[in-house]
């Protein structure tokens, strides 16, 4: 009945869903913040911050992405999406208007110390934080509700891990582009970007009428025996990821004895490898494979263990660079099924909250493997790849053993 229901107002005269419009704006968000990635460090050194203040900053904005994500997917079916996203991206153009001005006055001199400092974590940490952490939650729950079929919802969460890739890669291009014409620049381009975006959200997705909102979204818990082994499965491999993303300089210089200019240029390549792999998996194989969101985890994560044990020996660039390859592979295949499984087992109501948990579980990861992988890395190099390569193990074979994945997932429940 609730099929039908659904079929039924989704008749001929409904709109089209604005997915390409929502994934453009996705797009802009995270290029700006991926667009500031490639300058960060040079900053907080011409303003005189340390790496330890830089890292309290990276690490403030996860705090937040944590906080205020299931309640950003909650807003978003009770505001809706488009007062949602302006209001998020609103938040991010303004906060990071001001981490630009803040910044340029602290290479001027005429900000420093402890103020500098508060500064930056209230506008890049806190402000733009809390803003970010709206986009992917409220882009899901939107797919989730216009895309009723198992293979439509994953080629649309597909869809937004590729773009978040293509921004990954098109960011420490366009920033480390930027940054040749003075460290101001990439700072005056973000905002910009962010308004673009502002703009598209403002002018170009429709508002959805008042009766498809729903006035108060329930909690989705953690323990929700629906979502919870998706939500484990989704922390262990963000957490693998987080593992060798943070040490891959290290790992570049170290192995191969480079100096601070050329460990640059190698590391981008590395990292490329992975994003590129990413992109390839989301935007090409996940939507012409078909395959349910189980046989996507197990295939993915397999890929990415065998990327991983690669990666552990020091068997030069090129077996580097492939590793990096299938990780980005592995997990770009393995992450929609991820973000889709779970959501076709929830209700209309409940797919903000479970956008938002995803969201968060995600952010969770950015707080712990930083410190966790930059301090195993110091009392043995290789241990932070060992312990990504155990995790990403563990992950492969819990889904292929727990019930919740050896059951079909491909049918919403009743909502």
């Amino acid at each position: 009945m609730s099929s039908l229901r659904r079929s039924m107002h989704r008749s001929p005269a409904t709109p089209r869903p604005q997915i390409p419009l929502l994934l453009s704006a996705v797009f802009l968000a995270y290029l700006a913040q991926m667009t500031l990635n490639p300058i960060i460090a040079p900053l907080a050194r011409e303003v005189g911050l340390a790496e330890w203040q830089v890292g309290v900053t990276i690490s403030t904005a996860a705090v937040m992405v944590v906080a205020t994500s299931q309640l950003w997917g909650r807003r978003s079916q009770s505001w809706g999406r488009r007062a949602v996203l302006v209001a998020a991206l609103a938040l991010a153009a303004v906060t990071m208007t001001g981490f630009a001005v803040t910044a340029a006055a602290g290479m001027r001199g005429a900000l420093t110390g402890t103020a500098l400092f508060a500064l930056f974590v209230l506008l890049r940490g806190i402000g733009f934080g809390t803003a970010i952490a709206a986009i992917p939650p409220t882009a899901q729950a939107y797919i989730a509700d216009v895309t009723p079929g198992e293979a439509a919802r994953v080629k649309g969460m597909a869809g937004v891990g590729a773009v978040q890739g293509v921004a990954m890669m098109a960011g420490a291009v366009v920033g480390g582009a930027l940054a040749g014409f003075g460290l101001l620049t990439p700072l005056i381009v973000v905002p910009a970007l962010l308004v673009i975006g502002l703009g598209i959200v403002a002018f170009g997705l429709r508002r959805e009428p008042r009766h498809e909102r729903i006035a108060d979204p329930p909690r989705v818990r953690v323990t929700d025996p629906r979502v919870w082994p998706f939500l484990l499965t989704g922390f262990g491999m963000m957490t693998a990821l987080g593992c060798i993303q943070v040490i891959a300089g290290f790992i570049v210089q170290d192995r191969f004895g480079l100096d601070a200019a050329r460990t640059g240029l190698a590391t981008g390549g590395v990292l490329l490898a992975a994003g590129a792999g990413m992109v390839v998996a989301q935007a090409v194989i996940v939507p012409r494979s078909g395959w349910a969101p189980t046989r996507l985890l197990r295939v993915g994560t397999a890929g990415a263990v065998a990327g991983f044990l690669i990666l552990i020996p020091n068997v030069g660039a090129v077996a580097l660079a492939a590793a990096m390859l299938l990780i980005g592979l592995g997990l770009g295949v393995a992450m929609p099924g991820y973000s889709a499984g779970p959501s076709l087992l929830m209700r209309r109501d409940e797919q903000g909250a479970l956008a938002g948990l995803i969201g968060a579980t995600n952010g969770l990861t950015f707080v712990v493997a930083p410190t966790v992988s930059t301090a195993l890395y110091g009392i043995w190099h290789p241990l932070p790849v060992i312990l990504g390569t155990v995790i990403m193990a563990g992950v492969f074979g819990f889904v292929c053993v727990h019930p919740r994945f050896r059951q079909l997932v491909g049918t919403p429940t009743r909502g």
